[in-house]
């Protein structure tokens, strides 16, 4: 299952979050905490070095608490100040106090000039991760537009949270070439790419191998079904009749089958699970200058 897409509107995505970055004084990324690698489109960091940078693993009630907080300690080695995070929840407005660290040189230097200074922050990520969902929750309304699937913001659009911050919602960016399929599919299953361009029976075959790989158990608590190794398309069928996804004369109904799964794993349905360990994976370090860098426990 080849997966590559890249909608024309990324591309001049990037050229905005490029002009745009120069105006900012904080750059807050976001990734999926199930995903602290895949998530992470490279292009958004080499963007934003020399910025003063915030790092929020997004939907952290979805990931498994004790591999986000080894993540968080990767983070925090590489210099960089991060902080999980849940941004449907009203705790995400404690991501004000790290604005408020990041922000204080600036603030202070223009206070000594007898300036107020207005902090302005630009909020960036891969489709699907939150971003939308944050703004909205720090400032109180749904001012962004959100959607449970990728592309839904279009534009960029600044928000004022308060009278002295103001933070600009961007649309999610992927990279042009998704060579590593690996992390590919696991941005499908995330939902940071469109459903209606990849084979969903053979993400769902490939999203329920890894789950039964990493958390058996409530994989198949959650869809009826007792063999844990099952594998290919003999897990759709088990699914199937587990479930009781059957159409008229008792045929196996795929596509459902295959919605519900991707829905409820998004959902958390499944149970906290991470896909991603860091100690599986080789992080490269990228260059880094942002001075002052910490790490945080969840907001």
């Amino acid at each position: 299952m080849e997966i590559n897409w890249y909608p024309g509107h990324m591309a001049k995505s990037k050229r905005l979050l490029i002009d745009q970055v120069q105006r900012v004084d904080i750059v807050i990324e976001l990734c999926d905490a199930r995903l602290p690698y895949s998530s992470r489109n490279p292009e958004l960091e080499k963007i934003s070095v020399g910025k003063k940078r915030i790092l929020l693993l997004n939907k952290a009630d979805l990931a498994d608490p004790n591999i986000t907080a080894q993540w968080m300690d990767v983070f925090r080695k590489r210099g960089l100040t991060a902080a999980s995070c849940t941004a449907s929840s009203s705790k995400a407005k404690d991501v004000l106090r790290l604005i408020d660290t990041a922000a204080k040189e600036k603030v202070e230097k223009a206070a000594e000039k007898g300036i107020r200074k207005t902090v302005r922050c630009m909020v960036i990520g891969v489709p699907n991760v939150g971003k939308s969902t944050l703004i909205n929750q720090l400032h109180g309304s749904a001012i962004a537009k959100t959607g449970d699937r990728p592309g839904v913001t279009r534009a960029n659009q600044w928000v004022h949270i308060t009278p002295y911050l103001q933070l600009l919602d961007s649309p999610g960016l992927l990279w042009p070439r998704l060579n590593d399929q690996t992390a590919a599919r696991k941005l499908c299953y995330i939902g940071s790419v469109k459903d209606d361009v990849v084979d969903l029976p053979m993400l769902t075959i490939h999203l329920l191998e890894d789950l039964l790989d990493i958390a058996p158990e409530p994989v198949l608590s959650r869809f009826h079904f007792n063999d844990a190794a099952l594998r290919g398309e003999a897990l759709l069928e088990a699914v199937c009749k587990g479930r009781g996804f059957l159409l008229k004369g008792g045929t196996l109904d795929y596509d459902r089958c295959c919605q519900v799964v991707l829905d409820e794993f998004r959902a958390g349905k499944c149970g906290r699970i991470s896909l991603e360990r860091p100690k599986h994976i080789e992080i490269p370090r990228l260059p880094d200058t942002t001075p002052d860098a910490s790490s945080q426990e969840e907001p």
